[in-house]
């Protein structure tokens, strides 16, 4: 069974190429994911290479081999189950699981991992709507846009958060963009580096660029 730390690269490295399909991961960026120096980085994902788990050029990148998509997926799967279960079932807040599920993904046994999927009725959702993989490690097909690119004056419901940053996640919360709120943007502006939305539920929000690049949303129909 692999290491805590070996599953923590390989769902970080999962994560950022997430954000660039096709692209190899540079090795910054997967130390900044870790919080370790670019060395240490560097090392484990040589390790990671030598056990097949994934492809390394050094000035170019990383890049997960199949074995390793598996894996991260897999873990994936057990993190976003854990959220979805302590919100669900234990009454947890949606904005604070992310570091209890952390905590808890490496010791899970699969038995009980999918004795919770059944109980949750195979969620395809955690609480910050991201998705989550089934047993054969497949991912429903969400075609999302973020707030940064979207349409504006159009009827959008938030579907997804893309940063579990628990500061960030309390400030989505706050500001009541949680998953499933509906909203219309209203304007874009590029030499602020901002975005003016409308809440359906009342008022008016104004939020950098960064923070829209965060939330995902889906153009709802009718």
């Amino acid at each position: 069974m692999p290491s805590s730390t070996v599953e923590d690269y390989i769902k970080q490295i999962y994560l950022v190429a997430e954000k660039a399909p096709g692209e190899s991961v540079l090795m910054g960026r997967v130390a900044e994911a870790l919080g370790v120096v670019p060395g240490t980085a560097t090392t484990m994902v040589k390790t990671l290479a030598e056990a097949g788990l994934v492809d390394y050029e050094r000035r170019v990148g990383v890049r997960l081999t199949d074995r390793g998509r598996a894996l991260a997926l897999h873990v994936l799967r057990r993190h976003r189950l854990l959220e979805q279960f302590l919100v669900e079932v234990l009454g947890f807040d949606w904005s604070e699981v992310h570091e209890e599920a952390e905590r808890m993904e490496h010791v899970v046994s699969d038995r009980l991992l999918e004795r919770i999927d059944r109980f949750l009725g195979h969620a395809t959702e955690d609480p910050h709507g991201d998705p989550i993989p089934n047993a054969a490690g497949e991912l429903s097909d969400h075609v999302l846009e973020t707030l940064e690119s979207c349409a504006l004056n159009k009827p959008l419901r938030v579907a997804r958060i893309s940063d579990q940053d628990t500061d960030f996640l309390l400030y989505v919360a706050r500001a009541g963009l949680n998953p499933g709120a509906e909203l219309h943007l209203l304007e874009r502006n590029a030499a602020a580096q901002s975005v003016r939305l409308r809440l359906a539920e009342g008022g008016e929000l104004t939020l950098g660029l960064g923070a829209a690049s965060k939330i995902y949303v889906r153009e709802q129909q009718g």
